[in-house]
């Protein structure tokens, strides 16, 4: 697979993250780039990032899969999310241990935020229906951190330390 990056700084991720990209490796196409985050699970299946620094269990991450933004050479930043999220699931449609769709939930931001601080994950993203794919931040999408995951805690007291 040529190309493998991270998309932002150009590094190869292949060699640490060999599940994904064997995964990726499998499926029936000639290029593609995916938005989306590694994640590697507690044993109920909760993503720990934690797992990610200490580099403990690297063989074990996989992609969670939430965008795509090309295709066999087709850009699709222009494509609503809608059409680029369904594109996303049939290419991902058996594959491999390495990738995972992250589904879509059509429910209110508010009942879907708390469920996802309930089970102690880091937050949620909401992108607006119609929105194109925009690198960075957007009007049309909506990040939202739960302050009591891990992860947040951890970040904002790592921003609180440079600010000294």
């Amino acid at each position: 697979m040529k190309g493998r990056d991270d998309g932002a700084s150009g590094h190869d991720w292949a060699s640490r993250f060999p599940l994904i990209v064997q995964a990726v490796d499998a499926l029936r196409l000639r290029s593609c780039l995916i938005d989306g985050e590694a994640v590697c699970c507690d044993d109920d299946g909760l993503p720990v990032f934690q797992k990610l620094r200490q580099r403990r269990d690297d063989r074990h991450v996989y992609l969670c899969a939430f965008d795509l933004i090309e295709l066999d050479g087709k850009d699709l930043r222009r494509e609503p999310i809608e059409q680029r999220k369904g594109a996303l699931a049939k290419l991902l449609r058996g594959a491999k241990l390495g990738l995972q769709l992250n589904e879509h939930i059509a429910e209110p931001g508010e009942v879907v935020f708390r469920h996802a601080c309930r089970l102690g994950l880091e937050g949620i993203v909401s992108k607006r229906l119609g929105s194109h794919y925009v690198s960075g931040r957007s009007r049309y999408w909506l990040k939202f951190k739960n302050p009591n995951a891990p992860a947040v805690k951890r970040e904002a007291e790592e921003d609180w330390g440079k600010e000294r």
